[in-house]
């Protein structure tokens, strides 16, 4: 990577379908492909980027709204797929992707560190519903950012990445009272708020008040629930948490919540706390 702003934008965020990117405005890294190969590409060319700069494609887990275009991306276009092999496996499972990873499968091992390009990445695991379900801590240009998503429950490895990280996206997927007095049927009530489901705005809130330092910078929430969230209320919940620490956004930090369906504008990580109002 020749230019040495960190950049990062929302393509989309939520159960339509996750994908990131990560990089700078010459090359990058996409985390997750849940959207189609043609809207991943149509949002790249708005950065002035094109398939031949995503140097690879890095998984959390292998539900469809995480990998639905890997198969298109991986075997037609030629961009690396990383992985678990337990997650890689569960690609393989999955119908949802018609064309199945070959030449393009590209492993790691969760927890082992491991230099990409002017990347350093890390890997956690998170406790969800999926074959193998991970999160990832990258530095790159003295910034540290930190993506956990589809969190069912907390752990050490998750409050250790926001103790060290710059920049975080992080799960606030439902707000326990609405999802409560929701339409999902009971079962899917449950899978939801299981150890093994989604983190609600109230967890998310605790986790980040609990753990904040004095480098985090921007924290953007993601996977927000259609028909159990509302991004106000995320943010809200965030804000009050935050405040009772006596921190304040747009002074201490950036608060975001990233749109399901509409692409972000692209942020530019550095030591700086975003300015967007």
């Amino acid at each position: 990577m020749s230019d040495e702003k960190l950049i990062f934008r929302s393509f989309a965020s939520g159960s339509s379908g996750n994908c990131y990117y990560l990089g700078t405005q010459k090359r990058g890294i996409l985390l997750d492909a849940g959207i189609s190969a043609r809207e991943i590409q149509r949002r790249l060319r708005e950065m002035q980027l094109d398939f031949e700069d995503i140097m690879g494609v890095f998984v959390t887990h292998d539900h469809a709204d995480h990998i639905r275009a890997v198969g298109t991306l991986g075997e037609r276009i030629h961009i690396p797929i990383y992985s678990t092999a337990n997650i890689h496996s569960g690609i393989d499972r999955n119908y949802g992707v018609q064309e199945k990873l070959k030449t393009s499968r590209r492993y790691f091992e969760k927890g082992v560190p491991f230099d990409f390009f002017d990347m350093h990445i890390n890997t956690f695991g998170i406790s969800h519903d999926s074959t193998e379900c991970v999160g990832y801590v990258i530095q790159a240009f003295g910034q540290t950012f930190m993506l956990a998503t589809d969190c069912g429950e907390p752990s050490e490895e998750l409050e250790a990445g926001i103790r060290m990280s710059n920049h975080i996206v992080i799960e606030a997927n439902h707000d326990e009272r609405m999802l409560l007095n929701g339409p999902y049927p009971t079962y899917l009530k449950e899978r939801i708020l299981s150890p093994r489901g989604h983190q609600s705005n109230s967890t998310c809130a605790r986790l980040l008040a609990d753990n904040f330092h004095n480098g985090l910078r921007n924290i953007f929430l993601c996977h927000l629930s259609q028909d159990n969230n509302d991004p106000d209320v995320a943010l809200q919940t965030v804000e009050s948490a935050l405040g009772s620490n006596g921190l304040y956004k747009h002074e201490d930090y950036f608060l975001k919540a990233l749109d399901r369906l509409t692409p972000s504008p692209v942020y530019i990580l550095n030591d700086d706390i975003i300015t967007e109002y």
